[in-house]
C-alpha cells in the first residue's frame, strides 16, 4: 500500500513532547503574572528605592521570554533524545521485519530488558519468524519429497516403455500390467496431494457431522482389507457431533484406520476405534497390534514421505501421506493429534476435536 510521505513518529513525539513542556511553562509564568506581579501595589518600597510594578512586569515578560526560548530548546533536544531512545526497540523490529521480507527468516530480535509492551511485541514476533520458518522449511521439504515421488513412476513407466519398444519378444502383458501398477500409484499420490492441499488452505465447507458415524462408515469400507490380513476391526463409543467437512472427516478415519490395518501383526492382529465426548471436544481414538515402536520414530510418522521402514508391507506400502493428511485435517478443524506407541506394540493414534451440540 503506498502511502504520502509524513513526519517520523520520532519527529512529532519531539514536538509533542516541547509543546507539552512549553504549555507547562506558560501555564507556570501565567500563574505568576496573575497571581503575584498583579496583586503587587503600583509602587513598592524596596531596600535602597522604590520598584514600579510596570517596570517589574516589563522585566518579568522579557525574562519569561528567554525562559521559554530556552525551554523550548531543551523540549525538543530532550524529546529527540527521549523519543529516540524510546523508539530505538521499534527500530529494531522494523529492522526484523524488513529482513523478513527480504527472506531472511533465521534473524530475531531477542530484545533484552523487562517486559513490556515492545518487548511483548518483539518476543511475539520472535515466535511468528520462528513457526514461519519451520512452515517454509516444511513446505520446502514436502515439495521436494513430493517432486521425488512423482518423478518416481515416471521413470519407471520410462523404463518400461524403453523396454517393450527396444525388446520385441518382451511380455506385453507383463509391461501393461507394471504400467498399470505404477499409473495407479502416481494417480494415488496425486489426488493425495490435492487433499492434503484442500485441507490446508480450508477451502472446504463446513456442516454438522458426527464422528461416531464416519468411524463405522470407515471400518465398514475397510472390512474386506482387514479380513483380508487377518485383522479384527472392534468399533466402540457414542455420539460425537462436530462441525465440519464430513468428506475429509471421513478422509481422516480412512486413513487411520487403513494405516492400523496395514501396519500391524501379519495375522491375528487388532484394530480398536473409540469415540468419546469430552466437556468441550470429542476424541477419536485408533489403536492396533503391531511391533514395537520407538518415540522418536512415532514422531516422524506425521511428516509427509516419512514412513518407518520396519513397518512397511510391500503389498500395501501407500504413498506416504496417509499420516500427513490426518495431520493436516485435524489441524484444519482446530483439533489437535496425538501419536503415542502401545508398550505392547503397534501404536494409539488420538484425534480431538472441538464439539458442538447436535442439531439432528
Amino acid at each position: 500500500m503506498e502511502r504520502a510521505p509524513g513526519l517520523s513518529v520520532r519527529l512529532r513525539l519531539t514536538l509533542s513532547y516541547a509543546g507539552f513542556l512549553m504549555l507547562a511553562g506558560v501555564m507556570l509564568l501565567a500563574s505568576v503574572w496573575v497571581f503575584i506581579l498583579r496583586n503587587l501595589p503600583e509602587y513598592t518600597g524596596v531596600p535602597g528605592g522604590v520598584l514600579i510594578r510596570s517596570t517589574l512586569m516589563h522585566d518579568f515578560a522579557s525574562a519569561a521570554g528567554v525562559e521559554l526560548f530556552i525551554l523550548l530548546m531543551v523540549g525538543l533536544g530532550g524529546g529527540w533524545l527521549l523519543a529516540g531512545r524510546m523508539l530505538a526497540p521499534l527500530n529494531r523490529i522494523t529492522n526484523a521485519t524488513r529482513l523478513a521480507t527480504s527472506g531472511s527468516l533465521s534473524h530475531r530480535i531477542r530484545l533484552p530488558g523487562r517486559r513490556d509492551e515492545f518487548r511483548e511485541l518483539a518476543d511475539d514476533f520472535d515466535g511468528m519468524l520462528a513457526r514461519l520458518e519451520a512452515h517454509v522449511a516444511e513446505q520446502r521439504r514436502f515439495a521436494a519429497n513430493a517432486s521425488h515421488e512423482l518423478r518416481t513412476p515416471l521413470a519407471i513407466s520410462k523404463a518400461l516403455l524403453d523396454v517393450a519398444r527396444t525388446d520385441p519378444d518382451c511380455d506385453t502383458d507383463e509391461v501393461i500390467e507394471r504400467l498399470d501398477t505404477v499409473n495407479t500409484r502416481a494417480i494415488d499420490l496425486t489426488e493425495a496431494l490435492l487433499l492434503l492441499s484442500r485441507a490446508d488452505q480450508r477451502s472446504f465447507v463446513r456442516e454438522n457431522v458426527d464422528l461416531s458415524l464416519l468411524a463405522e462408515e470407515a471400518a465398514e469400507t475397510l472390512l474386506p482389507l482387514a479380513e483380508k490380513r487377518g485383522i479384527t476391526i472392534e468399533t466402540s463409543g457414542e455420539i460425537t457431533p462436530v462441525v465440519g467437512s464430513r468428506t475429509l472427516l471421513l478422509q481422516l478415519n480412512m486413513n487411520l484406520m487403513q494405516n492400523a490395518i496395514v501396519h500391524n501383526l501379519p495375522e491375528d492382529g487388532t484394530v480398536w476405534v473409540n469415540t468419546s465426548v469430552r466437556a468441550r471436544t470429542v476424541v477419536l481414538t485408533v489403536e492396533n497390534t503391531g511391533e514395537k515402536l520407538t518415540p522418536q520414530l512415532v514422531a516422524t510418522l506425521t511428516e509427509p514421505f516419512q514412513r518407518g521402514t520396519e513397518r512397511i508391507h510391500t503389498d500395501h506400502a501407500g504413498v506416504g501421506l496417509g499420516l500427513a493428511i490426518v495431520k493436516t485435517i485435524t489441524q484444519a478443524h482446530d483439533g489437535t493429534l496425538t501419536l503415542t506407541p502401545r508398550p505392547a506394540g503397534g501404536m494409539r493414534v488420538t484425534v480431538e476435536l472441538p464439539t458442538t451440540a447436535p442439531r439432528w
